[in-house]
C-alpha cells in the first residue's frame, strides 16, 4: 500500500503528531510488503526454531508459515504463496520430493530449496528433477541460509560445491531401475533373496539377476557394500528401509 498524494494532503490538516504517525505506519507497511516471504518445512521443531531465529535477524525477510510434513507444506503454500520454501526431504506422511512435485505442478514458478542432512548425488538429482531451485545442507544453515535465500530469490540456482561435484562424477553412470531399487531396499532391510522374492512376487533367480546388475552398476563388491553405497548416494530411501524393517518385525 503506497502513501497516496490525497492521503498526504489530508495529513496536512492533522496535528503534527498524528501526521507523523500516519507516515510511519505507511513506511512500515511498505517494508512488510517488500520482505521475502518464507515457508519452512521440516519435521523437527527445534531445527525450525533455529532457522526462524536466523531469519529473524534479517529485516527484509519474513517467516510466514511452517509445516511438519509434505502434505502440510502443500496446504501452507496454497494459503501463503511464499517467495521461498525450504523443504526437508525425509518426512512422515509425505516426503519432500513428492511435495515439491505437487507444489510445482500447481504453482510452476514456486522457488523451493531442499533442506537436508544427506549429501547424496542421487537424492539431489531427484530433487532438482522435481523442480527444486536450491540445495542446503543442515550443517551449513548458519553460514549459508541467508545467502541461499537471496540467491534463489534473485532467480538463480544454489548448489553446494560438494553436491555439484558428486552429481558431476555420477552423471554418466547407468542408473538403477525402479525394480532394482526395490530389491536393494529389501536387501537393506536385512531380507535374504528368498524373502525378497516373496515380498516382490518374483522368482528367487530374478532377485539374483537384479543383484548382479546392481553390483555392476554401483561398482560394489557385495550386497553390504551395495547397500552402503546406495545409502550414501541417496539412491535408496532410509525411511523406506526403516519401514520395511518394522513391517518384517511385526509380521
Amino acid at each position: 500500500m503506497s502513501f497516496s498524494v490525497m492521503n498526504y494532503r489530508d495529513s496536512q490538516y492533522m496535528n503534527p503528531l498524528a501526521a507523523s504517525q500516519t507516515r510511519k505506519r505507511t513506511v512500515t507497511m511498505n517494508a512488510a510488503e517488500n520482505r521475502i516471504r518464507i515457508l519452512l518445512v521440516d519435521d523437527h521443531p527445534m531445527l525450525r526454531e533455529g532457522i526462524a531465529a536466523v531469519l529473524g535477524t534479517e529485516p527484509d525477510m519474513a517467516l510466514v508459515a511452517e509445516a511438519g510434513n509434505g502434505r502440510e507444506a502443500i496446504e501452507q503454500f496454497r494459503v501463503h504463496r511464499p517467495d521461498i520454501t525450504f523443504m526437508d526431504l525425509q518426512m512422515p506422511v509425505m516426503n519432500g520430493t513428492d511435495a515439491i512435485l505437487a507444489i510445482r505442478k500447481e504453482f510452476p514458478d514456486a522457488r523451493i530449496v531442499v533442506l537436508t542432512t544427506y549429501s547424496g548425488d542421487a537424492q539431489a538429482d531427484r530433487a532438482f528433477r522435481a523442480g527444486a531451485s536450491g540445495y542446503l545442507l543442515k550443517n551449513m544453515v548458519r553460514k549459508e541460509l541467508i545467502e541461499t535465500v537471496r540467491c534463489v530469490h534473485s532467480g538463480k540456482k544454489k548448489i553446494p560445491p560438494e553436491i555439484a561435484v558428486e552429481m558431476a562424477e555420477h552423471h554418466m553412470d547407468d542408473a538403477l531401475t525402479d525394480r532394482e531399487i526395490e530389491v536393494l531396499q529389501q536387501v537393506a532391510a536385512g531380507n535374504a533373496n528368498k524373502i525378497v522374492a516373496n515380498n516382490l512376487c518374483v522368482s528367487e533367480e530374478t532377485v539374483k539377476t537384479h543383484m548382479r546388475s546392481i553390483l555392476s552398476k554401483l561398482g560394489a563388491n557385495d550386497r553390504t557394500h551395495a547397500v552402503t553405497i546406495a545409502l550414501k548416494r541417496g539412491i535408496i530411501d532410509i525411511q523406506a528401509v526403516s519401514s520395511l524393517r518394522r513391517d518384517a518385525h511385526w509380521s
